[in-house]
């Protein structure tokens, strides 16, 4: 599976200079916040492949225009050929507006979603804007990243985490690829193409059926 993976600023070679055969072979879109919503409707009509979304401290044109053809994906968890997508956009607050949030308001609207991932037996992929608390995020208040995403990761160890927010030309610490514990994180700034071979979805398949007969529940 190919999973194309984007974030924070319209990637020309997807956009001015786009061809539609940059998209052959990808399954799977998913937008980790910031993006023009024209831009990922414009993808969504060359691709057959379901474009996801969650929203970006400055996505607050998405309320009265949101990305035609796409998947709003916040606070839900979407199945996709067997993986378990957890959408949680937004960012640290740090003035007023929609889609940010604090510590403690994200951490509530995580929790509210226990029920879901009791019922889905976890999740394998984390959908954030911003990223995790002290895990390549900033040291200015906008770019802290959130701890609950760090409690989540603790608890049900998904394979991946994307996020955007910290872009490549922030600082010379930018991070495209990194790791906690038993989960991979990817900063999908501007974009990036994440390939799963078909044994770790066998695998991710085969672990799920096993917490199915385990009857563990999913709580934090």
């Amino acid at each position: 599976m190919k999973i194309l993976i984007l974030a924070d600023v319209e990637s020309k070679g997807l956009y001015d200079y786009f061809e539609k055969s940059k998209l052959d072979g990808i399954d799977l879109i998913i937008s980790c916040g910031d993006l023009k919503a024209s831009y990922l409707s414009f993808l969504a009509t060359f691709t057959k492949a379901p474009v996801l979304y969650i929203h970006g401290n400055h996505d607050n044109r998405y309320e009265t225009d949101p990305p035609e053809g796409c998947i709003d994906i916040d606070d839900k968890i979407y199945c996709f050929r067997g993986l378990r997508i957890l959408g949680l956009g937004g960012c640290l607050r740090y003035k007023p507006g929609p889609y940010m949030y604090t510590q403690k308001e994200m951490h509530k609207r995580a929790k509210k979603l226990r029920w879901k991932l009791h019922r889905s037996h976890g999740f394998d992929i984390l959908v954030g804007h911003a990223p995790a608390y002290r895990i390549n995020d900033g040291t200015d208040m906008p770019h802290t990243g959130f701890e609950v995403f760090v409690k989540l990761m603790d608890r049900y160890a998904p394979r991946y985490f994307l996020h955007g927010h910290v872009h490549a030309n922030y600082s010379d610490g930018f991070k495209r690829r990194s790791a906690y514990g038993k989960t991979e994180i990817i900063n999908g700034y501007e974009r990036y193409i994440l390939e799963i071979d078909d044994d770790t979805l066998r695998n991710d398949t085969s672990r799920k059926a096993r917490m199915d007969r385990s009857g563990m529940g999913y709580f934090f």
